[in-house]
């Protein structure tokens, strides 16, 4: 048992009080117990989360001279190649129902919302695997900061979509109400797909090297600076592409105020969530053995 009379389960076991009590039961024979546990965990980590977001966040720009500004140029800077590259007709977008700037800004800033939930998970825990044989805390805590240094972009770039809605006097909508809602669903698919790449990424650093490769063709498979295909045979690829109906849905909802394709969006949402749920379950019942694994 840990000294401070606070273990973490590696196997089948229960809570009394403060004392943890170990079986060599499987934590998976009792479900109720086990998701009870990391319910609990959740809860327990919300303030070291917070303190770990702050301090991740102050030291991401202690030392940068434009500070909060580089959370905003990626979006503005990928936006402005693509709507010079279609202006010179040098690419085809297809017809949008928007003035295609607030098209594909709208689009850049939703994507690198869910290529920073996707890699945020694994960034977190691999800088923070030093704690894990010091310090006996919830490892949800780290989940809930890498959930909150997404946020905090997040807000930063929303200035962008309210700059861009205003330029372009972009008539508002009560389906904008429902936006931040679609946002949240992509920025779950994001951390749910991360946080199942975590037991492999910590054990070999290709999932980190590999991720911006895969991110980069992902890009150019999804409807985020064209108009989403409805052809066949590259129809298929919305079809197949997870990011592709919560990504067009939000920039629908928000440009449009409804869901062109509400039923590939509930369908892909409703997937999203029990990806996430069996995601954490993952993380939960490998990290100790990971752990382990790396201080051998």
């Amino acid at each position: 048992m840990h000294p401070s009379g606070i273990g973490e389960d590696t196997g089948g076991s229960h809570d009394r009080g403060l004392l943890t009590v170990y079986t060599p039961e499987s934590q998976l024979r009792s479900p109720g117990r086990l998701f009870g546990t990391m319910w609990k965990g959740l809860l327990a980590s919300r303030e070291l989360a917070w303190r770990l977001t702050v301090r991740d966040i102050t030291a991401r720009y202690r030392r940068s001279l434009l500070g909060i500004t580089w959370a905003i140029f990626p979006p503005i800077a990928a936006g402005l190649v693509f709507i010079l590259l279609q202006r010179a007709a040098v690419i085809h977008t297809g017809e949008t129902d928007v003035p295609y700037p607030v098209f594909v800004l709208f689009g850049t800033v939703l994507w690198q919302l869910f290529t920073a939930s996707l890699t945020a998970p694994l960034k977190v825990i691999t800088a923070n695997t030093a704690l894990f044989s010091k310090v006996n805390f919830p490892r949800e805590a780290l989940v809930l900061s890498a959930i909150g240094q997404v946020v905090f972009d997040m807000g930063i770039k929303l200035l962008i979509l309210v700059g861009v809605f205003l330029v372009f006097r972009v008539s508002p909508s009560w389906g904008m109400l429902a936006c931040p809602l679609a946002m949240v669903m992509l920025m779950m698919l994001g951390i749910a797909l991360g946080l199942s790449l975590v037991p492999l990424g910590l054990l070999y650093t290709d999932i980190a090297v590999g991720l911006p490769m895969v991110t980069g063709l992902w890009f150019f498979l999804t409807p985020v600076v064209y108009a989403p295909f409805t052809k066949w045979p590259l129809s298929l690829l919305s079809t197949l592409n997870p990011v592709s109906p919560l990504l067009t849905g939000a920039r629908d909802l928000a440009t449009k105020g409804a869901l062109e394709n509400p039923l590939a969006f509930g369908v892909v949402g409703g997937l999203t969530v029990l990806l996430l749920l069996a995601s954490w379950l993952l993380y939960r019942l490998a990290l100790p053995v990971l752990v382990e694994r790396m201080q051998a």
